[in-house]
């Protein structure tokens, strides 16, 4: 699966054998007043592949049983039954069913808009939680949407969802050992930081703070790191005109080609080639 990180392009495939379930806001007003996009519940089978190169709105994703892919910090891991990934938007969002198998789950898509899609809501994460409370809030809106469509009825069940995506990220937001850590890394991503500096910030032990942040995030302080710096990389390229290489040494990396490798493994592109993205698709706009 590694050769497909290397192709990675905006990618929408879904395949006669995978069945969806979905409602989308221009179909139900009350998930736009909640400034949600769209939800839904699916069973996938190859070719079922998604590729979104600029994630516009926070994106949750939960495995409800069989098994797929998703890409998470440049690399593909299994999602398994029990599994639900955040990515945050303006991130590479990507996942896809494996060959000769099915793929069971739920997802729901937050507009750019929504507080949950700001800039630094959270990081990409991937954790355990029994998602099938939510997959049942989200087959009552469907069957409400496609039924008598109250608008009162259809506001319950998304109540319901949005209760279920909190119970999942508020305790992954509220470890306030490492959300006060990681607010002072923010502050200088330019140091040079090691797992000993981190966890001396955070007043625990190296291995501590390793278990932590797998527990909490899915991944290790240096990963979080990592995504961190390219986080605020990307949103300088886009709202800057300051040199590829200053926003390489702002974040951390004194060798402008490891900055250039790191980014594209993190985001799809090369810094030059994000920017540009960036610049056409707001030209486009205007």
């Amino acid at each position: 699966m590694a050769g497909l990180h290397e192709d990675l392009s905006e990618t929408h495939i879904v395949g006669r054998n995978t069945r969806q379930l979905i409602v989308r806001a221009e179909d139900c007003t009350a998930l736009a007043t909640r400034q949600i996009s769209h939800v839904g519940v699916g069973d996938a089978a190859a070719p079922y592949r998604i590729v979104r190169t600029h994630l516009s709105g926070t994106y949750v994703h939960a495995s409800l049983g069989g098994e797929g892919r998703i890409l998470l910090d440049g690399r593909w891991r299994p999602h398994r039954a029990g599994m639900v990934s955040l990515a945050p938007a303006h991130v590479l969002h990507a996942f896809h069913a494996i060959p000769s198998k099915r793929w069971q789950y739920c997802w729901v898509r937050y507009m750019p808009q929504s507080p949950r899609s700001a800039i630094g809501f959270m990081a990409p994460v991937m954790a355990r939680f029994d998602a099938a409370a939510l997959q049942h809030a989200i087959l009552g809106l469907h069957r409400e949407v496609q039924g008598q469509a109250d608008s009162g009825s259809a506001m319950l069940w998304i109540d319901l969802i949005e209760h279920y995506i909190s119970r999942f990220a508020a305790p992954l937001q509220r470890e306030d050992r490492l959300s006060a850590l990681w607010d002072q890394v923010r502050r200088d991503l330019g140091r040079p930081w090691n797992v000993e500096q981190l966890a001396k910030l955070a007043n625990i032990s190296g291995e501590h703070l390793r278990r932590l942040c797998q527990s909490s995030l899915g991944r290790s302080p240096m990963q979080q790191l990592t995504y961190l710096r390219i986080q605020h990389a990307a949103h300088r390229l886009a709202t800057t005109q300051a040199k590829i290489e200053e926003i390489a040494l702002l974040v951390g990396y004194q060798n402008p080609f490891a900055f250039s490798n790191t980014f594209k493994r993190m985001t799809g592109f090369r810094p030059s080639q994000f920017r540009s993205r960036r610049q056409s698709a707001r030209e486009s706009e205007s």
